[in-house]
């Protein structure tokens, strides 16, 4: 994934060390298909995801990450969960952890293509026949997928 200017900034300063940040997953929805990328990283398929840059609202950074990563225009219908990943470090040492906030979009227009080097491919997949998806991208799709009422979020301390 590349790595926002406003990132590297705060990496000259703090190095490797913990960043909160918030990021934000798009479930794209075609009729019966879902997108989904290969990441160049991992190789994992998954859903569009990216960070939200400072002062962007979150649905403008899904329907932004959709277009960038895939090529596809895409209207942001809901916001279906809100959820802390787990902490992870990169293979260069840094360090973060993401508020994820998850959306379902609505495709408009486009083919999928890999469209900006963070990924080998994007295509249409079935919803009956999804690959292996990694960590929680699955709970987050089907959450995604089956969206009804408000967001979707957990509790650690039960109140």
């Amino acid at each position: 994934m590349a790595t926002p200017d406003f990132i590297l900034g705060l990496r000259e300063s703090i190095g490797h060390a913990p960043l909160w940040l918030s990021g934000v997953t798009a479930v794209v929805v075609r009729d019966t298909e879902v997108l989904l990328v290969r990441r160049v990283d991992t190789g994992h398929w998954s859903s569009v995801a990216g960070v939200i840059d400072p002062g962007e609202e979150p649905a403008d950074a899904a329907a932004r990450e959709i277009l960038e990563e895939a090529g596809i225009v895409a209207e942001v219908e809901a916001l279906v969960g809100v959820f802390t990943r787990e902490p992870l470090s990169y293979a260069n040492g840094d360090q973060a952890q993401y508020l994820d906030l998850v959306f379902r979009c609505r495709w408009v227009s486009g083919e999928p293509h890999p469209a900006d080097g963070e990924n080998t491919a994007a295509a249409w997949w079935p919803l009956d026949a999804l690959p292996a998806l990694p960590g929680t991208h699955a709970e987050r799709l089907r959450l995604a997928v089956s969206h009804q009422g408000p967001a979707a979020f957990r509790r650690r301390n039960g109140g």
